[in-house]
């Protein structure tokens, strides 16, 4: 059910204007006028040019009604521009966000905020926002699976019920853009890389407009969170202390899905050997192991895996070419017994088997090759022989569904209407990935902060963003382990979105409820530590 409020039913409502109604008139007047001059002078001056652009500070507002967990749930969505300021507070961007209130509650100063990004660099916030924890949610089947006719469902597993959420499109994603300069240029593209496409501006930018977002809406006394998936989660892991440090705003959790190193190295045999309970994981889905193994459920097995990777697999690959024969073959056994592959394609890649060629290999017979952020989608290839996929079976299923879903929601059900085209992936390279220390500081802001906390999140089946280095990823982040009480793993039978497989859909969003409630003092509890 959904109710428009009348003052977002003009083509724009800016926060804060004065005298909307005469500002609009006299915008119209103007814009009348001009366009008469320019069809007038329009056989001495050339043809008309009409430049498409973003608002710049606007919001349409809706309201809606839901169930969730079976509990009927009001709540508002804003839809809307915010600029992105300069040091000399000039606008140089706008960001495109969607913000969710709960409405059917007496105060929603102090609910908690989740604050959402998506990764990339580059991908709008379309992921998480319909098919995760938004309260409307991509058409799929139980595995998930997009279905036709692509569109947009109930969630009925949304955390809206206990949080408010904004769903953030950082620079050039979704409607999100780069703005003029004050004589009417564009910035260069180094100067759009420096303001915004690396791994230091993208935070210091988002810091900003998130301090801009929480002071309008009135949010500070409420526990905040931040969400980000992939690459969101070298984002949202710098953001912790950037917000702390430079924002003097705390939170109170970090929740990465399917992250990112965050800038913690997994190079050589690690990288290496850290493939193995992904490759097991994707295997046993696939039916691939022999009976003794095959028969184990998944998370019986996985365990074994990760004790053989870590205790015999990481030594063995850090000996290189000077390992024993007699070794070798041993390890090469265990490898080919908890991959699905033969001890043949092993030893062909010196025991240092990519993700591209397993993806190829595993189901090669078949004439099939493997999802790489979704293992258990399937793609054909023009040829059986080869060592990576002729393309990503996964990613091309979610673009043709999510895409005119997304376009559908926003305009049709949440009544933003614009002619600037939703950036699924937006234009954001050559991105900076130097100087990435967003592992470190998530750690320092830990330990700056007695209250926050992180959970990580991992689809077995990911094949981009394996759920062991994920789990490697967590050992190495406080390797004092004075933190490990507050960091916490979870794995789902799905891929890089396991939120899309309904049971994990569910287990995945009660997860994050359990998350904030744990990670919210109670009343009167002091921020320090005891000795």
């Amino acid at each position: 059910m959904m109710k428009i409020y009348p003052s977002t039913l003009s083509a724009s409502h800016h926060k804060g204007a004065k005298s909307g109604k005469a500002v609009s008139w006299f915008t119209a007047t103007l814009f009348v006028f001009a366009s008469l001059i320019g069809v007038a002078t329009a056989k001495d001056e050339g043809p008309v040019t009409h430049a498409r652009s973003v608002e710049i500070d606007s919001s349409v507002v809706t309201e809606h009604e839901t169930k969730i967990l079976g509990k009927r749930v009001k709540y508002s969505a804003t839809t809307g521009t915010q600029p992105v300021w300069n040091i000399k507070d000039e606008a140089v961007a706008t960001l495109f966000y969607t913000y969710y209130q709960r409405t059917d509650v007496k105060e929603n100063t102090e609910r908690p905020l989740i604050i959402s990004f998506n990764g990339g660099p580059g991908s709008a916030s379309v992921w998480m926002h319909v098919a995760y924890t938004g309260p409307r949610i991509l058409n799929i089947d139980d595995e998930g699976y997009p279905v036709q006719p692509y569109g947009i469902q109930t969630n009925s597993y949304s955390i809206l019920d206990v949080a408010d959420i904004v769903f953030v499109n950082p620079v050039n994603t979704g409607y999100s853009r780069v703005l003029p300069k004050a004589d009417g240029s564009m910035p260069s593209q180094d100067e759009q890389q420096k303001m915004f496409f690396g791994v230091n501006a993208d935070i210091s930018y988002l810091a900003d407009w998130v301090n801009t977002f929480v002071t309008r809406n009135n949010r500070w006394r409420s526990p905040k969170y931040l969400i980000g998936e992939s690459y969101g989660t070298t984002r949202v892991s710098g953001l912790a202390l950037a917000l702390q440090n430079r924002q003097w705003m705390y939170l109170n959790g970090v929740v990465l899905v399917s992250p990112t190193d965050i800038g913690i190295e997994r190079n050589g045999p690690v990288k290496a050997a850290n493939r193995l309970p992904y490759f097991a994981a994707a295997a046993w889905y696939h039916n691939k192991l022999e009976p003794e193994l095959q028969n184990k459920d998944l998370t019986e097995l996985l365990p074994e895996v990760e004790d053989f990777t870590i205790n015999t697999l990481i030594p063995a690959l850090a000996k290189g070419g000077f390992i024993g024969d007699k070794e070798k073959r041993v390890v090469l056994k265990q490898m080919a017994r908890y991959s699905g592959l033969s001890e043949a394609s092993i030893a062909q890649n010196n025991l240092d088997v990519s993700t591209a060629f397993f993806w190829k290999d595993l189901l090669r017979d078949e004439g099939k090759t493997l999802g790489r952020l979704d293992s258990r989608y399937l793609g054909i290839d023009a040829k059986q022989s080869g060592d990576r996929p002729d393309y990503w079976a996964e990613l091309t299923s979610w673009l043709h569904s999510f895409t005119p879903a997304i376009n559908y929601y926003l305009r049709e059900e949440l009544n933003y209407k614009t002619d600037m085209k939703y950036n699924m992936f937006g234009n954001v390279h050559p991105w900076d990935r130097s100087n990435n220390q967003t592992g470190q500081n998530l750690r320092l802001a830990m330990a700056q902060n007695p209250y926050l906390n992180v959970m990580i999140q991992a689809g077995y089946y990911d094949g981009a963003t394996n759920y062991f280095d994920a789990k490697y990823t967590m050992w190495q982040l406080d390797q004092s382990g004075t933190l490990k009480d507050r960091l916490s793993f979870k794995g789902y039978r799905s891929g890089h979105m396991m939120y899309l497989r309904r049971d994990d859909l569910k287990q995945s969003n009660q997860d994050l409820r359990k998350f904030i409630k744990a990670s919210t003092p109670s009343k009167g509890a002091p921020a320090g530590y005891k000795r």
